[in-house]
């Protein structure tokens, strides 16, 4: 019996083959609709390459070449957006939804699921990162909303005066942030602290997490699947 390690080409197209899956629950079309992309872009930067190299053999190499690269660029970036939204239209609603959706933020954050919670399945998320603490609660929005107040007034007596608290509600009434836009409105926040006083705020809070029991996550499945679509596109 071999025990040899898959390669990362074949662990790329594993998660590329794992998304297209995901994708296709929720977008039947996905397939056609890639098609008729790698078609109709491939095509038209083909064109545009016969138009400005010509018919040499060296200028059909070329404009061949031209066409399917762009054309699989552009299968990459409608499949990568389409995934996305497939992913959160799947999730969204279920508890545990924030915490999968905050997996997708990249490198310079610190995510901390459930970093509080009530006997009801509210929690608190934490994210850490340049614009200071951000705290994101999820569930009954009367129930977590008081639950994201007390953890704002501990965070902030960590953080000091230097170091901003973000409260978010993850919802679709007024106020709130949609789970489909989350990522988008934490990375958009304006940057606050410096590199080094966000790793100090990280030591000073993982001492206010010690003083206090672990957080279970809410039942059912914590969707991780959009972590797992991202990285499929970027690989």
């Amino acid at each position: 019996m071999s025990n040899t390690a898959p390669t990362p080409a074949k662990g790329r197209l594993g998660q590329m083959r794992q998304a297209y899956q995901i994708t296709k629950r929720s977008d039947r079309n996905i397939g056609l609709i890639l098609l008729l992309t790698f078609l109709v872009v491939g095509g038209a930067f083909a064109a545009l390459g016969y138009f400005l190299f010509g018919t040499s053999v060296i200028g059909l190499i070329i404009t061949i070449v031209f066409g399917l690269l762009t054309g699989i660029l552009a299968v990459l970036i409608v499949f990568g957006r389409r995934a996305e939204k497939a992913a959160y239209a799947q999730v969204e609603g279920q508890r545990g939804a924030a915490a999968g959706a905050l997996q997708m933020l990249r490198r310079g954050w610190e995510v901390k699921p459930a970093v509080a919670f009530n006997k009801n399945q509210d929690v608190v998320h934490r994210v850490v990162g340049r614009p200071g603490i951000i705290l994101v609660g999820e569930g009954n929005p009367n129930a977590v909303r008081g639950l994201l107040s007390a953890e704002v007034k501990k965070h902030a007596r960590v953080g000091g005066d230097e170091v901003p608290v973000t409260g978010i509600i993850v919802g679709n009434e007024e106020g709130q942030v949609r789970l489909t836009k989350l990522v988008k409105h934490i990375n958009k926040l304006p940057k606050k602290i410096k590199p080094a006083q966000m790793t100090d705020v990280i030591y000073k809070l993982k001492a206010l997490d010690a003083m206090r029991p672990a957080a279970p996550m809410p039942r059912g499945p914590v969707p991780t699947s959009m972590k797992g679509n991202r990285k499929a596109m970027r690989g």
